[in-house]
């Protein structure tokens, strides 16, 4: 649970600072393919190229095709539409996609974590709750599908890695390579390059978000994932709401019911005691 406290700290920022400093600003595409390229930068040192098993590698890739390329492709434009709250809101629904994926691949219906899930839901709903109107639904339908591919990387590579006896840090080059391939495709169809970092700022968020929120983000996120058990993992996803919008009160002073964040951060923290209380059963 450590490696996925610590890291929702680390995301807590993330929101914020595409949101005010890249979204509209810098191309979308660009951030994508600059985050993943570094984060992949930071990992290649310690790949393991030929000791690495051909299908673990293609998994791994795959994976991170999936939970990092596509899923930033959708939410990184997903902030041209919404603001950093809406994003954080809309979030919502990731521990409910974490816990269907799972029981399906399970073959079951595993209602007790669903439970979790759903109070975690509750929770994040209750903190900043608005009429969604359409100018908010294509943004809304953006994270949604952004959500999907977070909770199924997150599931695939939980099942795939948690029984490898294998350091994460010596593979785990192959799936930013996986997300990094979906990037350059992106980028070079829909890229603009009119729309590069102009400023200093822009380029230390880049830096930043590509070394330290997705690289060392990603796989300690990931890791941590392999330790706890679907419902903690599904119930952690929607911790990174109340923490995202604490950080966008306090540094970029954007409005937000205190009230309302303070209720359903504490349904949230019920959520996960509920499921540990469900695990220890």
């Amino acid at each position: 649970m450590t490696y996925l406290f610590a890291v929702t700290l680390l995301w807590a920022f993330s929101f914020s600072l595409i949101g005010v400093y890249l979204a509209g600003q810098v191309d979308a595409w660009f951030s994508v393919l600059m985050r993943i390229g570094l984060a992949t930068c930071v990992f290649l040192p310690f790949l393991h190229w030929r000791k690495t098993p051909k299908a673990l590698a293609l998994k791994l890739m795959a994976i991170g095709a999936v939970q990092l390329g596509v899923m930033y492709s959708f939410y990184y434009h997903s902030f041209l539409y919404l603001s950093v709250p809406e994003v954080l809101l809309f979030t919502v629904m990731t521990p409910l996609y974490i816990t269907l994926l799972n029981d399906i691949l399970e073959k079951r219906f595993n209602a007790k974590f669903l439970l979790a899930a759903m109070l975690a839901i509750v929770g994040a709903v209750a903190i900043r709750y608005e009429g969604i109107d359409e100018n908010y639904l294509f943004g809304m339908l953006l994270v949604q599908a952004a959500n999907i591919c977070f909770a199924t990387g997150q599931v695939t590579y939980k099942r795939l890695m948690q029984h490898e006896h294998i350091a994460h840090s010596r593979v785990f080059a192959w799936f930013f390579i996986g997300a990094l391939i979906v990037a350059l495709v992106c980028y070079g169809l829909f890229g603009d390059t009119s729309k590069l970092p102009t400023t200093t700022t822009q380029w230390g968020v880049l830096i930043y978000l590509g070394t330290i929120a997705s690289g060392l983000g990603y796989f300690a996120w990931n890791k941590g994932a392999t330790i706890v058990n679907v419902g903690a993992l599904a119930v952690m996803n929607n911790l990174l709401i109340p923490a995202g919008i604490i950080v966008n009160i306090i540094i970029w002073n954007r409005d937000a019911d205190i009230l309302r964040l303070s209720i359903g951060a504490a349904v949230i923290l019920l959520a996960l005691i509920v499921n540990q209380a469900i695990v220890k059963k």
